[in-house]
């Protein structure tokens, strides 16, 4: 048979063992939610959700090793930078790489004493890092930060003067301390604390301290929950998704307290849910006085190019819709800044 009667084959046999695989109670609840809330834009995300063949990975570089012919081997691999220069930030040393064909880079295995070359990653991960805005000498928190890709892409942007990742997760927390590991040379590795704490009371602990907060909370996982394998573990997790949105506002009302008058903080989720998202930052908006929104409408033009986002949103938030060819995302991302002290 010839070339492309083979590749048809095999894309076939892709297609129907993953078919398998898609969670039907899971894409049931969520064909219902996300009818509602995202109206005409959720059949075109559905698909790119349910087709696992499309779906791309970016390469970000570790600026701490060196490997001189790697970028050129991702340009003849079709590889091109994903941020175009013109964003309100955007390091110099943050080099993160994406094309429009689907597939991922080969991973690298951990080797202790090695640090690795590069992160694979959903671009629109790092969105929630450029919309931080962090700058050398500053105080940050990651307050949930395994497994730690958000983490490893701040430090490639600045050198913060002290830079805590908590992770409550006692295994995820693990995972964290391998990625840092790997990635960050021992010098920098002393500017790092890394704790098991409960983010919710990192604001108690730590009363304005920091100068940047990242939440990346713990959210409903679209991309993942549609592929449980274990159909219990899928109903649970939908009965219990009614809870997170609480966690998510504990965790936020903390972070406003870790932060010093002037600082600011960036939520981020990787799920379509109006009640994660939008809702958890008006929460916040509402009853925290000290608190304003940020524009983020400067970086979401800059990177109109390589993603979609959600229209109808507010100037302070974005959400990235994944569509074929740009098939990052879901991440939402919302920006606010501290003006006083409660």
């Amino acid at each position: 048979i010839s070339f492309q009667a083979h590749l048809h084959e095999l894309e076939k046999k892709a297609k129907g063992k993953l078919q398998k695989q898609i969670c039907q109670v899971v894409l049931d609840h969520f064909e219902k939610q996300y009818t509602a809330e995202l109206r005409d834009a959720w059949s075109s995300v559905r698909d790119v959700l349910t087709s696992p063949w499309c779906w791309q990975h970016a390469v970000l570089l570790n600026r701490f090793s060196q490997n001189p012919g790697l970028e050129s081997s991702l340009a003849e691999q079709g590889y091109h930078p994903a941020f175009p220069a013109a964003l309100p930030y955007l390091p110099a040393a943050l080099r993160c790489y994406s094309r429009t064909a689907p597939g991922r880079f080969p991973a690298q295995k951990h080797q202790p004493g090695r640090l690795k070359d590069y992160y694979l990653l959903n671009a629109a991960s790092l969105l929630p890092v450029l919309a931080l805005e962090v700058k050398d000498g500053e105080a940050v928190l990651d307050l949930c930060a395994a497994p730690g890709g958000k983490s490893v892409a701040i430090l490639q942007c600045a050198c913060p003067g002290h830079f805590h990742c908590n992770e409550y997760d006692d295994l995820r927390s693990r995972w964290l301390e391998q990625t840092i590991e790997s990635f960050i040379p021992a010098p920098l590795i002393n500017l790092i604390t890394v704790s098991k704490l409960d983010g919710r009371q990192i604001g108690d602990l730590q009363p304005e301290f920091y100068d940047k907060v990242l939440v990346d909370a713990p959210c409903s996982n679209d991309r993942s929950w549609l592929f449980s394998a274990d159909p219990q573990q899928a109903v649970l997790r939908l009965m219990q998704r009614k809870e997170l949105s609480s966690l998510q506002f504990q965790l936020l009302r903390s972070a406003v307290q870790a932060l010093r008058p002037g600082g600011s903080l960036v939520y981020s989720t990787c799920t379509l849910s109006r009640a994660e998202n939008s809702d958890v930052i008006n929460l916040i908006l509402n009853s925290c006085r000290n608190v304003m929104p940020v524009d983020l409408s400067g970086m979401a033009r800059g990177v109109s190019q390589e993603f979609t986002f959600l229209s109808g949103m507010q100037q302070h938030e974005l959400l990235v819709l994944p569509e074929k060819g740009r098939a990052w995302g879901p991440m939402y991302v919302a920006k606010l800044k501290k003006v006083s002290s409660t």
